[in-house]
């Protein structure tokens, strides 16, 4: 019996992972396919904020090490965490974040809107629910509605933990779906662990999701989770607590992982993936233009026994495993990303 080729041994790999009905877990990457920007171009425009004259010397202290460390070329997490902002200044980070974002994330929509076909994710869920299953759970770091608008796009129901609607309230039972006759219609899940878009906080200290709003509503906070040292304590209230124990339970019960752009830096997301992995032989997909250091060093340890990592290589596409470490390199198939993976590996088409 002849043996396999690489091509064809990453599509069995991938074929298991896929019978198994992934938790499907978005990082940055995914959304960058989208033309939203990334955390470097966030840091430049953050650090152009206008300062306000009412600042305490501590403050604009506290503000010209974050300065100094994005021209330094530190990294946007690193330096919000080196930083000790006061509550106005992350106010001001995190509405400079919505402002930057929230446009590329409109663009997006408009695309799909145009062309409903032009999201890989939307196809991506099609292929899923040519099942039995009728879920599908997405983790994701990610603010924008990339996930929504390709389930919508795909005629499949999502849920967010929030009720349906313009005006959108926590939902009290997390496992609400919506019905077609007697029977739950198929339904993505979207856990948006650091927030989205269209959540805010009122005066009155009550959460809301608000989808038509472009510019923040007067008087409401919007419910973004940015980096520093804020970031753990702010997860510990809602929506963040509720939306974490979804998260958790998916990535606990899930029977394979397709990581698509997610660079396993954070703890959030990762603690519960990383010890199903290392744990058991729960297989683990990742696609992403480069595997992170983070990434290297946790598949690294040798500890994680049945995982495949596809990243961008000259001219072609590099595919880490256990059996090679060091890396595979595929000339020609530029598989790590995620429209050619689902042609040339799934044999899915848009």
């Amino acid at each position: 019996m002849a043996s396999l080729s690489p091509l064809e041994s990453i599509q069995e790999f991938a074929k298991t992972v896929f019978q198994k009905a992934p938790v499907i877990v978005l990082g940055s990457g995914a959304s960058a396919a989208h033309g939203v920007p990334g955390m470097w171009p966030l840091g430049q425009h953050l650090k152009s904020l206008p300062t306000d004259a009412s600042w305490t010397y501590e403050e604009s202290q506290q503000w010209s090490i974050f300065i100094d460390d994005i021209d330094n070329g530190t990294d946007l997490e690193t330096a919000l965490g080196n930083a000790r902002l006061s509550q106005d200044q992350t106010s001001l980070i995190v509405h400079g974040t919505r402002d930057f974002l929230l446009p590329y994330d409109l663009k997006a929509f408009n695309a799909v809107l145009a062309d409903r076909k032009s999201f890989p994710l939307s196809s991506l869920f099609d292929h899923l629910f040519r099942s039995t299953h009728r879920t599908i759970n997405v983790v994701t770091t990610n603010y924008d509605r990339i996930a929504e608008y390709a389930a919508d796009a795909s005629g499949h129901s999502h849920f967010t933990g929030f009720e349906y609607g313009h005006i959108q309230h926590r939902a009290k039972d997390l496992g609400m779906r919506l019905h077609s006759g007697n029977q739950a219609t198929r339904t993505v899940c979207i856990w948006k662990v650091h927030g989205s878009f269209d959540w805010f906080r009122d005066s009155q200290n009550q959460i809301v999701g608000s989808r038509a709003s472009v510019i923040s509503p007067t008087g409401f906070t919007p419910l973004m989770v940015t980096p520093g040292i804020d970031k753990y304590r702010l997860t510990h209230g809602e929506p963040f607590r509720s939306i974490f124990g979804c998260a958790d339970r998916a990535l606990e019960a899930a029977g394979s992982y397709f990581c698509v752009g997610y660079g396993f830096n954070d703890e959030h997301v990762q603690s519960k993936l990383i010890e199903r992995c290392e744990g058991s032989t729960t297989p683990l997909l990742l696609i992403t233009k480069e595997v992170s250091a983070t990434t290297k060093k946790f598949l690294g340890r040798g500890m994680c026994k049945n995982y495949l990592a596809l990243e961008s290589s000259a001219g072609g596409t590099l595919a880490i495993s256990p059996e090679n470490p060091g890396g595979l390199h595929l000339a020609g198939e530029d598989i790590w990303q995620l429209p050619v993976f689902l042609n040339r590996v799934l044999g899915v088409t848009s």
